[in-house]
């Protein structure tokens, strides 16, 4: 049995792997701000922890009470964070601060509080659920991938630097995944754009994104069943990858940006966003 920590547990792929965690025999506490909407957690056994990554105290206090319980800490799983979509010119600069404190800073700040206990016990798993925007940019997610590129970068020198303590480091690198991720994107796609020269074409694309989040095409998107095997996986295998890569679109975007000329690229993803007669097709069907 091992005692697993996971952020971001009140909704989507971090409130299904804290259940497939704890029906597989661990002891599970589950963190996110809103403890509401984690009540059917504690039917499995789970421990539900009010926890804002953005604070010290309150990442502390999450912390301090598992190890209160249980003496260790096996696993901390960093599942919270969002996706704020907007171009770069339009995004506040508060958002954008934002953004990096809960999806870069908040995975710092709950790693340097399990740290010291992972080091005592000589062993540990760090999970970070990363994005495969962190390895090949989205349009118009140039703060997203900001920090995803940066949680890229901190797991690779966390693993490197705590290897000799017995703690080992993945990431998690979702394609599209079927939860409410695309449809707050989407909306922050649009505010943020709003009265800019730039809405025509976020309309566009966001007009794809409510498509692919709201219906699911086919079955086409990873659902979050999925990738919450793929982070239980990844916590609990004897030997870890370094990096899980999985979902729609993530194997050929890693592929197209690996060997298309930058600017071919760019043409790419403008051209599956702003396509017109996809466009035309979704504001049909709906």
């Amino acid at each position: 049995m091992k005692v697993i920590l996971i952020t971001g547990a009140s909704s989507g792929m971090g409130h299904e792997a804290a259940r497939m965690l704890s029906e597989r025999g661990h002891k599970v506490y589950a963190a996110a701000r809103r403890t509401d909407r984690m009540e059917s957690l504690k039917q499995y056994g789970i421990v539900p922890l009010c926890v804002d990554v953005t604070s010290d105290e309150s990442a502390e206090k999450a912390v301090d009470a598992v190890i209160a319980a249980e003496g260790r800490i096996d696993v901390l799983i960093n599942n919270a964070g969002y996706g704020s979509f907007g171009p770069m010119e339009c995004v506040p600069m508060e958002e954008a601060h934002r953004q990096l404190e809960v999806n870069v800073v908040g995975v710092a700040r709950m790693t340097r509080l399990v740290l010291p206990y992972m080091r005592a016990q000589k062993s540990g798993r760090i999970v970070n659920v990363a994005s495969v925007a962190g390895r090949t940019p989205i349009y118009f997610g140039g703060w997203y991938n900001a920090s995803k590129y940066a949680l890229e970068a901190i797991s690779d020198a966390t693993r490197m630097e705590t290897s000799r303590f017995g703690i080992d480091v993945s990431i998690i690198e979702p394609g599209a995944v079927f939860s409410d991720w695309g449809r707050i994107a989407a909306e922050n796609l649009k505010k943020t754009s709003e009265g800019s020269d730039y809405r025509e074409y976020t309309d566009k694309m966001a007009n794809v994104f409510g498509f692919l989040y709201e219906k699911n095409p086919m079955g086409m998107m990873t659902t979050c069943n999925k990738a919450a095997k793929m982070i239980c996986k990844a916590s609990t295998v004897k030997r870890p990858k370094a990096r899980y890569t999985f979902g729609l679109g993530s194997g050929m975007l890693l592929t197209m940006h690996a060997i298309l000329p930058a600017r071919w690229f760019d043409k790419l993803q403008i051209s599956v966003f702003e396509n017109e007669f996809v466009n035309r097709m979704i504001t049909n069907s709906k």
